[in-house]
């Protein structure tokens, strides 16, 4: 049975006040136990997580990380800076790092296969554009960055896989619980091609892309869906635990 991850994913907002006042009133909101929790703050509020660490239920992570363990790289962050401030997980290939950065399936699998190594848990963001989707290209884009972000690499469980719609992210438009299902089914079915069917059933899927409490519930009854990639829904903690607690809503 796969335990189902809620991450909320900060991207460039809040200060270290407001990510430790957000760490207390997150932490005494009522949440199913069953749930993993984890945050993904700006850099700049790791070490607000960190020092709550003692106290605090919610696992986290950061939003990206550079290749090599340490070098002349101004302005990027190492994944063993990232463990010395605690972090399990990391954003990999995040769609704004890919539309935005231009982060090629080469750079997203050099960080990964580091991120392995070095002990992060990665996150691997997959998605197609409107106009991908509209040619009738998803599965296919979809498909490729399963297999060049993995490439080199035998999945365990600590690799998750988000799959987010680039048209769906921070738009207010969703994707169906139906439309959700069937990328992430196949994606599941490629890891069964590439893998076999013991990482596939392991293997954590999120969705990503504008999830909110009001539809957290109908893509959590799916069968593929392990959990959600949230957005701008993850900034207010009341918000955030009612999509943890998808179960009761």
């Amino acid at each position: 049975m796969r335990r189902p991850l809620i991450a909320g994913n900060w991207k460039m907002h809040k200060n270290i006040r407001e990510a430790s006042e957000y760490i207390r009133e997150l932490n005494e909101l009522p949440w199913d136990d069953s749930v993993e929790v984890a945050v993904i703050p700006p850099f700049t509020c790791l070490f607000a997580f960190r020092e709550a660490r003692s106290r605090s239920r919610i696992r986290y992570g950061a939003q990206n990380m550079f290749w090599a363990r340490e070098g002349a790289f101004t302005g990027e962050i190492s994944p063993l800076m990232l463990l010395d401030l605690g972090c399990e997980y990391v954003l990999i290939g995040h769609s704004e790092r890919r539309q935005i950065m231009g982060e090629s399936d080469r750079m997203i699998n050099d960080k990964l296969r580091l991120a392995l190594e070095t002990g992060l848990f990665p996150i691997l963001c997959v998605g197609e554009t409107l106009e991908e989707r509209e040619n009738g290209n998803a599965k296919e884009v979809v498909g490729e960055q399963v297999r060049q972000g993995l490439q080199g690499v035998i999945p365990h469980p600590g690799v998750v896989i988000a799959y987010e719609p680039v048209w769906a992210i921070g738009t207010g438009v969703n994707a169906t619980a139906s439309d959700a299902q069937e990328m992430i089914h196949f994606v599941r079915d490629i890891a069964k091609k590439e893998w076999g069917s013991q990482v596939s059933d392991q293997l954590r899927i999120l969705y990503g892309g504008s999830v909110k409490p009001a539809n957290i519930g109908e893509f959590m009854s799916q069968d593929d869906i392990d959990g959600a990639l949230v957005g701008g829904a993850s900034l207010d903690p009341k918000v955030f635990a009612d999509i943890i607690n998808f179960r009761s809503t």
